[in-house]
């Protein structure tokens, strides 16, 4: 079906292949990761207010490298989790045998609820993996100083929210280590891609080598690199396998596309925040929840979620949206409640559903509608029009 509403709009311009037919153009291009790579982290770095960054072959790459860096450094424990997320956070706990302690979200930002928090920690906890769902802010001052207090390991998975800040400084860089998606559809896109972030060097360096097969050369310290030859001296000291990793790299082709997409970032921020005001301000709030914490946000995709538990409104908003070719995506991140997935089914078996209402009520009843910088005010006053018959 070609939908009049779509979900997303092709996020390239010309500039952007233009950069890659002159790499291809030169003679004997190398196009697997090298110098262009190494610009654009350092180049995102600057952007996001980082030391460090690692690009890789996708978001879900640098979730799986961030838990496995976790694991190193912690070796076994607990990591509580929101239940509204993409899966390849919990998928990465449950690969490198930790324990996901799941919690219920907050319905003001979608991202995990403080008080479920607090009430979770023990000293089993090693960590929190926080998601910034659909470009909401899940920080705040309290929260932060929980962690500072308890030493807890925090992750921010930032996939979906480039650029949304806290107190005026961009989410991904408050905790130990942040993730970045560079899908398709996402705020900038390399194709596929994602980045690991930290201001920690010892961080950065797993995070090097765990992308590249665990190899020691992939460090960037000499003398670290010095320090274990010598400990191996059997071994080659091109081929030291430190750590059990992965093939995670990107390419020259990808960094370039970034480079040329960051330098929009910005810009194509603002025009969805403005997407998203207007379309809140246009949307029957008698019938939809308009009542965001949008301080601070850089919108992936416009929320719509029913005020009322109601199978009946659900379905009919199901067959307005479908009659006028709305695409759309039940459950908001992830498909919903990651709980009532089969993939989690050892853990969810024990827990009861009924704790967890507020990402229930967004499993059934919330969606999220395409936003991106192309899209006009115009079109959104007519989607909100649609929408809006749910009334009649």
């Amino acid at each position: 079906m070609k939908f009049l509403y779509p979900l997303m709009a092709n996020n390239f311009e010309k500039e952007d292949f233009f950069q890659i037919k002159k790499l291809i153009n030169k003679k004997d291009p190398i196009l697997t990761q090298s110098k262009y790579v190494k610009e654009f982290e350092i180049k995102w770095s600057k952007w996001l207010g980082v030391k460090y960054s690692v690009f890789v072959n996708s978001g879900a790459s640098a979730n799986l490298i961030s838990i496995s860096i976790l694991k190193i450094l912690k070796e076994k424990g607990e990591v509580i989790v929101p239940t509204l997320t993409w899966s390849s956070d919990i998928s990465s706990i449950l690969h490198c045998g930790l324990k996901p302690v799941f919690i219920d979200i907050d319905p003001k930002n979608l991202s995990m609820s403080e008080e479920a928090i607090f009430k979770n920690f023990n000293n089993k906890t090693i960590g929190i993996f926080l998601t910034h769902v659909q470009g909401f802010n899940g920080l705040s001052s309290k929260l932060l100083n929980f962690v500072k207090k308890k030493k807890i390991f925090l992750i921010e998975d930032v996939c979906e929210s480039h650029g949304a800040k806290f107190e005026r400084k961009k989410l991904g860089t408050f905790g130990n280590i942040s993730n970045f998606s560079f899908y398709y559809a996402h705020h900038m896109s390399t194709i596929e891609g994602g980045m690991i972030c930290t201001n920690d060097i010892k961080i950065y360096e797993i995070a090097r080598m765990l992308r590249s097969h665990g190899m020691l050369r992939e460090a960037s310290s000499l003398d670290f690199k010095n320090k274990i030859i010598k400990k191996y001296p059997k071994l080659s000291p091109n081929f030291i396998f430190l750590y059990s990793g992965f093939n995670m790299r990107n390419t020259e082709l990808g960094a370039l596309i970034g480079i040329s997409q960051l330098k929009k970032l910005n810009q194509n921020i603002l025009l969805r925040n403005k997407n998203l005001k207007f379309f809140l301000n246009n949307i029957n709030s008698q019938y939809f929840r308009t009542d965001f914490d949008i301080k601070g946000c850089s919108n992936y995709a416009l929320p719509l979620v029913l005020k009322k538990p109601s199978f009946r409104l659900r379905d009919k908003l199901e067959k307005i949206m479908i009659k006028n070719k709305i695409e759309f995506r039940r459950g908001n991140a992830g498909g919903g409640n990651q709980l009532r997935q089969p993939y989690v089914r050892n853990y969810s078996k024990n827990i009861n559903l009924n704790n967890f209402k507020e990402v229930d009520h967004i499993h059934f009843f919330g969606y999220y509608l395409g936003n991106y910088p192309k899209l006009k005010l115009k079109k959104i006053l007519e989607l909100c029009r649609i929408l809006n018959k749910i009334s009649e």
